[in-house]
């Protein structure tokens, strides 16, 4: 009887691991890869979770698995086994269901293309476009480096209320972008990771646009969190300002 119910135990629990609830699916195929191990990792406590992972060996097709609570970012970590150690890695916008990454041994991260999300659609939409801004930004870097090699007082001046200019157009865009996609867990994601330096009324605007549920959302909540911290800082620097 004692080893019938032991057994009765180990079966139970054979049964309930076998049996682990999954919302997400991850399928796609590395080009090139024979050897090395695949990561699906998300950010938990700002420390960085191993949630599945799969050892590749001949074949580069995976499935990883997840389950995930709402929209969040996950990444695909590649580690190779040729002792290569860049940062293969790649950042997307998980949804529930299934979705797929496609890429390359040789160019992990930039030739990635990934489908199965409306948030990732959106985050992709947008970092196109920051790519402009940065663009650009590299460019006036460069024209500040060459002003303060001639010791070109005005040159310098003019250079740094362009890359003013080109900060705020930054914001504004972000804004913008985030106020458009409103009903989108992408949206208090970018003001958080992209314009959290931003003035808190842009913070602010942003937020009180988005939908319901998106407020109720991870991003949604760490941004009225981080909103509530800075506007104690607003305070606390008018205070010190009218001191002074």
């Amino acid at each position: 009887m004692k080893k019938l119910f032991l057994l009765g135990l180990i079966t139970a629990f054979i049964v309930a691991c076998s049996s682990k609830e999954t919302n997400f699916t991850l399928t796609g195929k590395v080009d090139g890869l024979k050897k090395g191990t695949l990561y699906l990792q998300k950010i938990e406590d700002t420390t960085i979770v191993n949630v599945d992972s799969l050892n590749v060996d001949g074949d580069p097709e995976f499935i990883l698995q997840a389950n995930i609570d709402e929209p969040q970012i996950l990444f695909l970590y590649l580690d190779k086994v040729d002792g290569d150690k860049n940062d293969d890695i790649v950042e997307f916008f998980a949804e529930k269901g299934e979705m797929t990454i496609n890429t390359t041994l040789k160019n992990f991260t930039f030739d990635a293309e990934v489908n199965g999300s409306k948030n990732h659609i959106k985050l992709k939409e947008y970092r196109d476009i920051m790519k402009r801004f940065n663009n650009q930004n590299l460019d006036l870097i460069k024209e500040n480096f060459e002003a303060q090699q001639e010791n070109d007082e005005e040159k310098i001046l003019a250079v740094n209320k362009k890359y003013e200019n080109s900060l705020r157009r930054k914001y504004l865009y972000t804004v913008n972008f985030a106020i458009n996609n409103k009903d989108y867990e992408v949206a208090p994601y970018i003001m958080l990771t992209e314009a959290f330096d931003a003035n808190t009324k842009y913070l602010d605007t942003v937020y009180n646009s988005l939908g319901k549920e998106v407020k109720k959302s991870k991003y949604g909540k760490e941004l009225k969190s981080f909103i509530k911290e800075r506007e104690k800082l607003d305070k606390l620097e008018e205070k010190v300002e009218k001191r002074d």
